[in-house]
């Protein structure tokens, strides 16, 4: 174990040229990030996976009720012993050849089978209600640590000049106001990444957890050989995003349809701005360019900053699918102009880029049109019934 250690913190791996972990220990006059300072992020996890519980309970579901949010979810299926055990066993989304051979069996048309296999589906989501708690607990979160966040970084050399997360580096010292910062955001991910399993389940559930890890690792890294400068950036940065997101979902639940479409295009706006314009023209060039002019390339570093590359990527990817919705509204002409010049985007279009955990949701009657009975649009909670960046971050 000893010698497995040794060679995980090999210091020619983590470490600057001529940089030993001596040099980083604390001492009376000098603290710096150590890695067992992570440790204590695994049981604030949990200790903020509660507090979500008793949030959501005591204040998210009072303020649903509120605002008439209802706790009954998506219509039950009608109890049937042949279509559950071929819905449990064998598949959830049955091929044409499947519901002739059911329809001949049951002596039921093909489209009310169909129809069941969706009311069943729709039957494993939660209702509305528990989205809107899921939704304001995040909203919370990210409004209070971008807050945060801000604060700290408006007292920071490092917010208006990148290239001081660079000078006298690896040996900055560390406050507490910075500790305090990364502890809760990596232990508000670490709350995440678990909880992905027991949360709504979304299509892009892979994706998500992926970028889970990669923004894990990317917090640890950075951490643990004291890149926290300018991994406060990159928290604060990718706050902005999702505290706009969170708050449409909400407005979308409680039906508040006009504030929703206005959150809905500010979050797209600063998404999109934010995620393609300034963290490659600010982020990635201090960790590429100007890092690599002031400290130099070592092994660590080149992790870290494939780890940026990877979240950019992925930035890249649900921006075009933003993008590629907004244009598709347009060309439907489900994006329309309102009197007063708001613009109003339909749920059915903002579905395309997101819902639960299938395609389809029940639809009421005035808005069956729109799909024909087939699997176009994803159902009433469209966009905005789930999130496709993380945090965001």
């Amino acid at each position: 174990m000893a010698g497995i250690l040794a060679w995980f913190w090999n210091e020619r791996f983590w470490l600057p040229h001529n940089v030993t972990w001596a040099d980083l220990k604390n001492t009376d006059e000098s603290t710096f990030p150590q890695a067992e300072d992570l440790y204590l992020a695994c049981p604030l996890a949990f200790c903020m996976f509660m507090i979500r519980l008793v949030f959501e309970r005591f204040i998210a579901r009072p303020c649903a009720l509120g605002l008439k949010i209802q706790a009954n979810g998506p219509q039950k299926a009608q109890p049937n012993a042949i279509l559950e055990k071929v819905f449990t066993a064998i598949t959830k989304h049955p091929d044409e050849k499947r519901l002739e051979g059911l329809s001949k069996q049951l002596d039921w048309d093909v489209r009310t089978i169909q129809r069941w296999f969706r009311q069943r589906r729709n039957q494993e989501k939660p209702s509305t209600l528990a989205r809107f708690c899921e939704s304001m607990w995040r909203f919370t979160f990210y409004l209070y640590i971008f807050t945060y966040g801000v604060r700290f970084l408006k007292k920071s050399p490092w917010l208006w000049n990148t290239r001081e997360c660079w000078y006298n580096y690896p040996y900055q010292p560390l406050t507490v106001d910075l500790h305090y910062y990364y502890i809760l955001e990596l232990s508000f991910y670490l709350s995440l990444l678990f909880s992905q399993f027991t949360d709504i389940r979304r299509k892009d559930f892979l994706l998500m957890f992926l970028h889970h890890v990669a923004t894990i690792s990317l917090i640890t890294f950075s951490y643990v050989n004291n890149m926290a400068r300018v991994g406060t950036l990159v928290m604060c940065l990718h706050d902005a995003a999702d505290i706009l997101l969170e708050a449409a979902k909400m407005a979308n639940y409680g039906k508040c349809q006009r504030l929703c479409n206005v959150l809905f295009i500010m979050f797209a706006l600063v998404f999109i701005s934010s995620r393609l314009g300034v963290y490659p023209v600010w982020i990635l060039n201090t960790t590429v360019f100007e890092s690599w002019e002031i400290v130099g390339p070592y092994p660590s570093w080149w992790v870290f900053n494939v780890l940026l590359v990877l979240l950019q990527a992925l930035h890249t990817f649900w921006s075009y699918l933003i993008v590629r919705i907004a244009c598709r509204a347009i060309s439907r002409g489900k994006v329309r102009l309102h009197k007063n010049t708001t613009l109003i985007v339909s749920k059915d279009d903002r579905s395309d880029i997101e819902s639960s955990s299938d395609e389809d949701e029940v639809l009421p009657p005035s808005q069956k049109h729109h799909t024909n009975g087939t699997n176009g649009a994803h159902g009433t909670n469209g966009y905005l019934s789930s999130s496709p960046c993380p945090d965001e971050h």
